[in-house]
């Protein structure tokens, strides 16, 4: 017994799932639970109907398995207690009141959530539960839908809703998604609900590096972020990051070691109006949006991206120098062989050392530090991909930016 009481004491505050096993090793009972600590406790330090006094002393041992969030917990609650079936869970598989997962036998599917499942054989949907909360389960699907998308609607109407302009659903209404795509979808879905993390990420990254090959680079970002997404939701995942493209572009740029930081600049300069600077950050390949950083050009008064580089750049890395922060690995200039150098003139001036390329619009020419020409790389190069994808970053939070300052003078706000 003390051995199961300093096991008790051993469980995390976090969030998860545990395991009641008696004293032959069998699960018992599978509950979760916000605090795993707090709730396993409280089995044995309050008083508990006879029902669970008979369950409490058949408990002999533990285990548990955290999860990042209560609605995960949940959901792998529900997995387990199906997969399982543990004697003491007895109430949760007959209970026909507990809510479900239900996706239609339709071309594209509808998932919602409903109280019973149908015991009708004309009924071909599928049902994934018996989950413990509605209110938990309905917080998951809000989830999954971002992450997603899913339609939610009884009848498919004939023009694109709310839903599909907010990207929770991918269209099928109108013909943008197959039955074939729309149906990895929800297979997607289904292996999200039953937790089965490492086959989806597998999944992710298989369609995602097929379309990359195929030069579908604004579908294969699609992905990438579904699986930055997921990788969000189960912090215990493995870190995720195209590793490829970093090796790439260490080896294209000659660096000394992976670009893991990489800050990228633009400046937003339309007729000269509340000319704005941006710097969006990478790392390890990913949108780091908590190191976004945003610069109204105070200095320069006139029509000139190669003063407003410097002032945007000088402002950056001279308040870096002064706090003593870690460098990036990796800046980039969104402009051409004019505006490395202004940049680089400014980091000189500075007195410190930092990788700078430049991306010109046209023809995406890459210019390098130290060399006269500009490098020109092959449209499905990986090091190009991720250097275009940080550039139109930036060039969006630098819009976005503009547009915000262009507004608040029109309403003299």
């Amino acid at each position: 017994m003390s051995n199961l009481k300093n096991k008790v004491d051993a469980l995390p505050l976090s969030s998860g799932v545990y395991f009641f096993k008696d004293g032959e090793g069998k699960i018992i009972y599978i509950g979760k639970a916000k605090s795993l600590r707090k709730r396993v406790k409280s089995y044995f330090n309050r008083p508990v109907d006879g029902k669970t006094q008979v369950l409490v002393s058949k408990i002999k041992d533990l285990e548990y398995m955290s999860t990042p969030t209560d609605s995960q917990a949940q959901i792998l609650e529900a997995r387990l207690i199906k997969e399982k079936q543990p004697h003491y869970n007895i109430d949760l598989k007959d209970d026909k009141s507990f809510p479900w997962v239900r996706i239609s036998a339709e071309r594209f599917p509808q998932i919602s959530v409903c109280r019973r499942k149908k015991i009708d054989k004309k009924d071909k949907s599928i049902y994934l539960g018996p989950y413990t909360s509605a209110q938990l389960l309905r917080k998951a699907l809000v989830m999954v839908r971002k992450i997603f998308g899913f339609r939610s609607c009884r009848r498919m109407p004939k023009t694109a809703c709310l839903d599909y302009r907010l990207k929770l659903c991918p269209g099928p209404c109108i013909g943008v998604i197959s039955s074939a795509g729309y149906n990895e979808v929800i297979d997607n879905i289904k292996m999200f609900l039953d937790s089965r993390f490492e086959e989806l990420l597998s999944r992710l990254y298989r369609n995602m590096n097929e379309a990359a090959i195929k030069q579908q680079f604004e579908e294969a970002a699609g992905i990438r972020d579904q699986i930055n997404a997921l990788s969000a939701v189960r912090r215990n995942a493995p870190a995720v990051y195209p590793r490829d493209e970093l090796e790439d572009l260490k080896q294209l740029l000659k660096l000394n070691r992976l670009p893991r930081r990489i800050e990228t600049f633009d400046i937003s300069n339309i007729s000269g109006c509340e000319a704005t600077g941006s710097m969006v950050s990478f790392f390890n390949g990913i949108p780091d949006k908590g190191n976004y950083r945003r610069f109204k050009i105070k200095t320069v008064l006139r029509i000139n991206d190669y003063a407003m580089i410097r002032e945007v750049v000088g402002r950056r890395y001279s308040r870096m120098d002064r706090e003593n922060l870690k460098l990036p690995d990796l800046v980039i200039i969104d402009g051409g062989k004019s505006h490395l150098l202004a940049a680089l003139d400014e980091i000189r001036k500075i007195g410190i050392s930092l990788n700078l390329i430049s991306i010109a619009k046209d023809k995406e020419n890459i210019y390098i530090k130290g060399k006269k020409d500009p490098v020109r790389l092959d449209r499905d190069t990986p090091g190009l991909n991720l250097i275009r994808r940080a550039r139109d970053e930036a060039h969006r939070f630098a819009l976005k930016y503009h547009h915000l300052l262009h507004k608040k003078k029109i309403l003299g706000k």
